[in-house]
């Protein structure tokens, strides 16, 4: 049996990091694995920025019920269940999660958990465990599935290493160029015809 692993932000949604930014004007908060690969160094800056500037979960999350997923991921996910058991392996929160992942028809999600205070400040996050996405991969594979994995940033790449077979997508041009190993792709038929190839069934569009 195979399993379809993909990140969510950059892959099916918006960037939420990002759109919080482009909202508040603070261009810090625009960082994101694609520019900061270590993920605790990332988190630390932004518990730093939200702090200096008073800003609290639920402004954050005022954003996030503004937010859409990318044009043709419902229908992209929609197809992929049909084919492949699907789970979303994630560095987002599920305190952010919730309007994104309804939209989306609830595919299954591993995501981490913020500690906000009793006012809503976020004073510290949890990761669900070191190194979630290829520690994900191992685990299902332990139980022998096979895993096809897609991602667009630097902590994807760990995960797509470990798969048996692993998809860049929507990435930048510098996680393109570091690793060439990786099919490279831009639309979700693009993607599509790179997990049929990857498949190890007889499987069509």
């Amino acid at each position: 049996m195979e399993i379809a692993c993909l990140d969510l932000e950059g892959v099916l949604v918006p960037e939420i990091w990002i759109e919080f930014a482009n909202k508040t004007g603070i261009e810090e908060l625009k960082a994101t694995t694609r520019d900061i690969p270590d993920y605790d160094v990332l988190m630390k800056q932004r518990l730093r920025l939200l702090d200096e500037h008073n800003l609290k979960i639920q402004d954050i999350q005022e954003v996030i019920a503004t937010l859409k997923p990318l044009d043709g991921a419902r229908e992209f996910v929609d197809w992929l269940r049909e084919r492949f058991q699907v789970i979303i392996l994630s560095d987002t929160f599920y305190e952010f999660s919730q309007p994104l992942m309804r939209q989306l028809g609830f595919p299954t999600l591993f995501c981490h958990r913020l500690i906000t205070d009793e006012e809503g400040r976020v004073v510290d996050y949890k990761l669900r465990q070191a190194d979630p996405k290829r520690q994900s991969i191992r685990a299902l594979q332990t139980i022998y599935y096979r895993t096809i994995a897609a991602g667009d940033s630097y902590n994807d790449t760990t995960m797509l290493a470990e798969a048996d077979a692993g998809i860049l997508f929507h990435a930048p041009q510098n996680v393109i160029d570091e690793f060439p190993q990786f099919p490279a792709v831009h639309t979700y038929e693009d993607l599509k015809k790179e997990f049929i190839k990857a498949s190890n069934r007889e499987l069509s569009l």
